[in-house]
C-alpha cells in the first residue's frame, strides 16, 4: 500500500509543478508576471507602483522598483503607445499599476505617468517612457537588460534624469528572445 501511495504523492507533485512553471512562464493573461526567482516582475495588484533610484555599479544611478529590480525603456515605444506585447511581454514584463505611481528615493515625481496598454493594464511611464522589468535579472543590482537588441529596437536602463543609462551592463543575452536589428521606430520622449 505504501509505494502506490508514494507513486501518487510524486504524480501530484509533478502536477503542482507543471502548473506553478506554467505561471511563472506566462502562461495566464495577467499583465503581472513572475520571473525565474520567483519574485513579482510587475506591480502587484494591490496597489501603486514605486519608483525609485539605485546605484548601480556599472551603469551609475538608475531607476528601480519597489524590489530594486532595474526599470528599462524600449526604443520602439511612443510616449502614448507600448509595442511590447505578447512574447515580448514575458521577456520584458510591463510595470503597470493600480492607482498613481509612487517616486521615492531619488526619482522626479513629475516625470512620471501612465498609459493604457493594449490588454487593459495600467503601465507606468517615466518622462514619458514606458517602462519594463527584463526577466534575466537575477537580482536587485542586476541590469542585463541593458542595450539589448531585441523585439526590434535596443532596451536602456533610465536615469534619474529619464535619459537612457548606456554602459557595459548588457550585451551578454543578446540571443535570449527575438533579436532584431531593425529600426528604432518611434519614441515621443527625449533620451
Amino acid at each position: 500500500m505504501k509505494p502506490r501511495l508514494s507513486l501518487i504523492g510524486i504524480a501530484l507533485g509533478g502536477v503542482a509543478l507543471a502548473s506553478s512553471l506554467a505561471i511563472g512562464c506566462g502562461g495566464g493573461g495577467s499583465s503581472s508576471t513572475t520571473n525565474a526567482g520567483g519574485a513579482s516582475t510587475a506591480a502587484s495588484t494591490s496597489g501603486s507602483a514605486t519608483v525609485s533610484v539605485a546605484d548601480n555599479s556599472e551603469l551609475g544611478p538608475i531607476l528601480v522598483n519597489a524590489q530594486d529590480r532595474t526599470l528599462y525603456l524600449f526604443e520602439k515605444d511612443e510616449s502614448d503607445e507600448s509595442y511590447c506585447n505578447g512574447n515580448c511581454a514575458k521577456v520584458w514584463p510591463p510595470y503597470t499599476t493600480e492607482g498613481g505611481p509612487k517616486a521615492e528615493k531619488g526619482a522626479d515625481a513629475s516625470k512620471l505617468g501612465t498609459l493604457k496598454r493594449d490588454d487593459g493594464s495600467t503601465q507606468v511611464t517615466y518622462n514619458g517612457a514606458p517602462l519594463y522589468l527584463y526577466v534575466n535579472d537575477k537580482k536587485a543590482s542586476d541590469a542585463s537588460g541593458n542595450e539589448l537588441d531585441q523585439f526590434g529596437a535596443e532596451w536602456y536602463a533610465l536615469r534619474p534624469s529619464g535619459e537612457k543609462a548606456e554602459g557595459s551592463a548588457g550585451k551578454s543575452g543578446a540571443d535570449e528572445g527575438s533579436s532584431s536589428n531593425s529600426s528604432s521606430g518611434g519614441g515621443g520622449y527625449s533620451y
